[in-house]
């Protein structure tokens, strides 16, 4: 049995015909929305948002650092008194 392009596209367009008149539309519908509700329950967050964070930490560390040493120089002038 010989199949030609034209037959694969009609077996092709009658399948999805078949699945969107089937509940396996609806099962896919709700995996979605199932996966979507336990991905929003895990509060993730975009790569974006965490490399923000990431360098909003790092900006942080420094200025915290550069105040302990601040800190530790007033310490120092203020024990040489």
């Amino acid at each position: 049995m010989l199949f030609t392009n034209e037959k694969i596209k009609e077996l092709s367009i009658k399948i999805k015909q078949l699945v969107d008149s089937s509940p396996i539309s609806e099962l896919e519908n709700n995996l979605h929305a199932l996966f979507q509700g336990a991905l929003t329950k895990m509060e993730l967050v975009s790569r974006e948002e965490f490399d923000i964070q990431s360098a909003l930490l790092a900006r942080t560390q420094q200025q915290l650092k550069a105040l302990e040493e601040k800190i530790s120089q007033l310490e120092q002038t203020q024990a040489s008194k």
